[in-house]
């Protein structure tokens, strides 16, 4: 090969195709954006017929969905890999923040593509798995690494839902160009950890029965 593209014909072991199609369906993501994507046109990539990835994903929306939950996934490893036990609550939460970010800068098309909810089948359970996984995460940065993650009804949850809701707003509303720190690069400013510093992250206490 000359081109670095796997040839047609090349075959794949049943195992990889899977991930070979992955792979390609993320060159055609992060080049087109979420509104471009061609299952055809990541076939082709990948080497192989146009009727191949059907057998493992069934239609686009599947394909898209498998790519959603490898990118929940990443994010988790993250953030599961940022180092909380020697910092305090906020060091912990400004530590977090800065892996979410820098996942959503390193992954821009992954990232958009995690919360179009219309684009593919957001209650995979799968999918599901991953995204409470990361939320897991982010709550044992705030109650320690011994928290178990309660009912998504009880308030001992409102600090991290409270974190997530203002990273997510904040990185969202940058990558699209919202918010404009002149020359300095707003995702890597000071800007989030004031704002940060703003929420009370203190663990909320457990609701009583009455």
């Amino acid at each position: 090969m000359t081109n670095g593209e796997p040839r047609a014909g090349d075959g794949y072991h049943h195992g990889n195709l899977r991930a070979a199609l992955l792979d390609s369906a993320l060159e055609v993501l992060s080049e087109k954006g979420v509104d471009g994507f061609s299952m055809r046109e990541a076939a082709r990539r990948a080497g192989v017929s146009q009727s191949a990835p059907k057998h493992h994903f069934g239609d686009a929306r599947g394909l898209l969905g498998a790519l959603a939950t490898r990118a929940y996934r990443r994010l988790c490893e993250r953030l599961e890999a940022v180092e909380t036990a020697r910092r305090d609550v906020r060091e912990r939460v400004e530590a977090l923040a800065a892996e979410y970010v820098a996942f959503a800068r390193d992954n821009r098309a992954l990232f958009d593509l995690m919360w179009r909810m219309t684009q593919f089948d957001f209650g995979d359970p799968e999918l599901m798995e991953q995204k409470h996984r990361a939320l897991r995460a982010l709550d044992r940065g705030l109650r320690g690494q011994d928290a178990r993650l309660p009912d998504s009804a009880d308030p001992a949850l409102l600090p991290s839902y409270a974190v997530w809701s203002l990273v997510h707003g904040y990185t969202s509303l940058v990558l699209e160009g919202a918010i404009d720190e002149d020359a300095e690069d707003p995702l890597t400013s000071g800007l989030l950890p004031a704002m940060l510093r703003l929420l009370d992250v203190s663990p909320a206490a457990p609701a009583r029965n009455p």
